[in-house]
């Protein structure tokens, strides 16, 4: 008889431990991949790395979610188009532009203000 409290008492913090742990799982995938774009606004703030490194190993991020059949953050394609306007090539920095509208249309008020600001100079 004591056997079977004794059961009973370990089988209702075991059982309540496993409930806690199964919720904490997390079965949502991300909307976004960040691979390597955080760091790389970092660096760009801090001024730390050319312009052309930082496209390289942006484009680079990208193939690697692209890759994955995921997304890129919102802002990804914005901060590749300003890179790319850095560097003169405008063609680039307008198609990044225009990648940034279609992915995130919130976007596209800055997006349209962005692609006007080189014919402007």
């Amino acid at each position: 008889m004591k056997y079977i409290g004794t059961l009973r008492g370990l089988c209702l913090p075991i059982t309540a431990a496993t409930l806690l742990l199964a919720g904490c799982a997390n079965t949502t995938p991300p909307l976004y991949q960040w691979s390597g774009y955080q760091p790389e606004v970092y660096d760009y703030l801090k001024g730390e790395k050319a312009p052309q490194q930082q496209i390289d190993a942006l484009e680079k991020s990208l193939q690697e979610i692209r890759a994955k059949g995921n997304t890129p953050p919102p802002g990804f394609h914005a901060q590749l188009g300003m890179l790319y306007a850095n560097v003169g090539n405008d063609t680039q920095a307008m198609q990044e532009f225009d990648a940034e509208k279609h992915l995130f249309p919130e976007s596209s008020t800055y997006m349209d203000f962005l692609m006007k600001k080189p014919k402007q100079q």
